[in-house]
């Protein structure tokens, strides 16, 4: 079984596996903050793991590249598409062991992969993620760095699942003011404002029966020039923030139709299918890195 690290800091504790650098617990107090699943067990609907180098779907796993036309393995067959990129579902290794907090327990790890080339993506990446606890909340930074000698593409997010019950019962605020809209294999069709449809969260309001699989931008920053995306419970609620300019995207996925409890919010580089539409892709030159934030808080 992959190694399990324990990180703790006042009232907040999670547990990060090797096992696709997964965030597979976060807690504070007695209350889950994201959806579990058990140490031994299948990783459910990418539930805390790292997308990387692509976040979402890539059309018929095709695309273009600086002229050449690469191919990649269809992982999700009813559709025909690549999706949610390379690392999911890949061991990756602690390279800095859990450090003291404040109150002695530990507070941060860090681990790494290294993307190498392979069948449609023939380019190589290093990846770091560094999860840090703090009694605020937890910060995690993913650093991607192109240790190839050519152009590499590159997107990322990562995939929680918030606030574990039914979402139908909770309380969505998404300030976000545009809307992609999806095919019937959920590749994007059109960006529309948000007003009139029913994805309309910039206030917030019940979740109801509304089936959310949606990318959205046009995100409107708080005072702090941060964007919060906030789902509140009976019980309480779960943020997440971020910098919009390194992450102007946010997957938002009801799990309404995987039967999966809670919502899953998942802040990205750029939309799906970004390789072929160019839409917010960053092209890694040699030598040359990336860095995205994002942290999940108690409310």
């Amino acid at each position: 079984m992959s190694r399990q690290f324990t990180l703790r800091n006042g009232a907040m504790y999670a547990e990060i596996t090797e096992r696709a650098a997964a965030l597979r617990v976060l807690r504070h107090g007695e209350r889950d903050l994201v959806t579990s699943w058990p140490a031994d067990e299948p990783i459910p609907y990418y539930s805390g793991t790292l997308l990387a180098p692509w976040p979402n779907r890539i059309a018929g796993a095709a695309y273009t590249f600086e002229g050449e036309t690469h191919r990649l393995p269809v992982n999700e067959p009813e559709r025909g598409n690549a999706l949610h990129g390379l690392v999911a579902e890949v061991e990756w290794r602690a390279t800095e062991r859990p450090e003291a907090a404040g109150d002695g327990e530990p507070g941060s790890v860090r681990l790494a992969h290294t993307i190498a080339p392979s069948p449609g993506y023939p380019f190589t990446l290093d990846l770091q993620v560094l999860y840090s606890l703090t009694p605020d909340g937890l910060t995690t930074t993913l650093t991607a760095e192109n240790v190839g000698d050519r152009p590499a593409p590159y997107g990322c997010g990562p995939h929680p699942w918030l606030l574990p019950g039914d979402v139908g019962d909770y309380e969505l605020h998404l300030p976000a003011t545009k809307v992609l809209l999806v095919d019937d294999r959920l590749l994007p069709s059109s960006l529309e404002d948000v007003s009139g449809t029913p994805y309309d969260f910039t206030s917030p309001r019940a979740i109801g029966a509304t089936a959310v699989d949606h990318a959205f931008t046009g995100l409107l920053p708080g005072a702090d020039g941060l964007a919060r995306v906030r789902v509140t419970g009976p019980d309480g609620g779960v943020e997440v923030r971020w910098d919009p300019a390194s992450l102007p995207w946010v997957q938002v996925c009801t799990g309404s139709a995987l039967a999966h409890s809670g919502l899953a919010v998942e802040p990205m580089t750029c939309p799906p299918d970004a390789f072929n539409s160019g839409t917010g892709l960053i092209v890694l030159q040699p030598g040359e890195k990336v860095e995205s934030s994002w942290t999940i808080s108690a409310v």
